[in-house]
């Protein structure tokens, strides 16, 4: 194959990963595909919209993640980009399309560090080569050494490991290969130093993933390892994939007897990342999410909500003399419209619902849970 058509496959393998920055606008969102599936945002040699284009170096891959459809017992197209052609490509999109960086991930060529060591080529020809400043996040291989870890940092304005499970007991179910503390803990306690504040790399933000739904784990400990990596790892972003029933290996939980309904997945997904914001923009720890008995968020109701009905000693609050943090705890009321709100409090009191600047079904939300004095 010529490396257009390499990039082709290659970019739609990419599709599962979504540990990089989501898109702003209607035409760079994920968007829900045929049978319930979704199509992530990537931008294509075809065409198409993204903030980023993103593809995998290789579809090759020698490890048995049991969730992963490009698992190395896996009967797909395999190819490989050279980084020399991934750095051209790049940016002769660059210059022609509105794609501001590089959204660079693998498979498991031969080894890690080997993999890392072709990663971290297409990010130094970028660099020096074509001298290009922007953005780049590169995908730290599971298992990679420290100084190929350390390399891709020096490069990258981003990196990003899957932690893929809530602990070790989860992750053997779906892999054999991999050991978790050695190849994911170990590496995500050194990103985590190396960009620490202060720290020479403390410019490269470090995100990372969970496959939810593919092993038999509770939400409840996917939140609890959420607070350790914000609390502790100091990690930008936690981000969440919906494992989608028929692309893994049969006998996984997932396929077996976790959540059947596929539309259940993606409602956990979404109610796990209305959890991350609640945790990384509206002040909650881990401990005050709402759980139902068995551990698990409540697919029907926002999180927020049921916090809110559930605690009714905190309401109502004074809309005028609550802080930020009170009225962040309000539904309906987000980090936009509390800003808004303080900052017309400087300017007079508040003394009906018009003054808030929402409207419709969210502003008769807000009015349950507030006074006007």
């Amino acid at each position: 194959m010529d490396t257009i058509e390499k990039l082709k496959v290659l970019s739609e393998d990419s599709q599962y990963d979504l540990a990089c920055a989501c898109g702003t606008r209607d035409d760079d969102r994920r968007k829900r595909g045929g049978e319930g599936k979704w199509l992530y945002p990537v931008t294509l040699p075809q065409g198409g919209h993204s903030v980023l284009l993103k593809t995998l170096l290789s579809n090759v891959c020698a490890n048995d993640c049991g969730y992963c459809p490009l698992r190395s017992e896996s009967n797909v197209h395999r190819c490989t980009l050279q980084p020399e052609e991934v750095a051209r490509v790049f940016m002769e999109y660059q210059k022609r399309k509105n794609v501001f960086g590089l959204f660079l991930s693998s498979g498991v060529i031969n080894n890690a560090d080997h993999t890392m060591d072709r990663i971290n080529a297409v990010a130094r020809l970028l660099r020096y080569k074509y001298q290009f400043m922007g953005y780049i996040h590169l995908k730290i291989i599971p298992g990679a050494s420290n100084s190929a870890i350390e390399d891709a940092i020096s490069l990258a304005s981003a990196v990003s490991l899957n932690i893929e499970t809530p602990g070790k007991k989860h992750f053997e179910v779906l892999s054999a290969k991999k050991d978790y503390d050695k190849d994911i803990v170990r590496p995500l306690k050194l990103m985590s130093r190396l960009t620490d504040r202060g720290m020479r790399f403390s410019r490269v933000k470090c995100t990372t993933q969970f496959i939810v739904g593919a092993s038999d784990e509770k939400d409840s400990e996917i939140i609890n390892y959420m607070g350790g990596i914000y609390d502790r790892l100091k990690f930008s972003r936690v981000y969440f994939s919906a494992y989608q029933k028929g692309l893994g290996k049969p006998d996984i939980p997932g396929e077996r007897n976790f959540l059947t309904v596929p539309e259940d997945h993606f409602m956990r997904e979404h109610r796990l990342y209305q959890t991350d914001f609640l945790m990384r923009r509206y002040g909650f720890s881990n401990n005050e999410i709402p759980l139902d008995k068995s551990g698990n968020l409540r697919l029907d109701r926002d999180p927020k909500q049921v916090w809110a009905d559930t605690h009714p000693e905190f309401y109502p609050v004074r809309i005028n003399k609550a802080d930020k943090e009170q009225l962040l705890r309000v539904p309906g009321l987000g980090p936009d419209t509390v800003s808004r709100i303080l900052n017309v409090r400087h300017q007079h009191s508040i003394s009906c619902p018009g003054d808030l600047g929402i409207k419709g079904k969210r502003l008769e939300k807000v009015k349950g849970y507030v006074v006007f004095e």
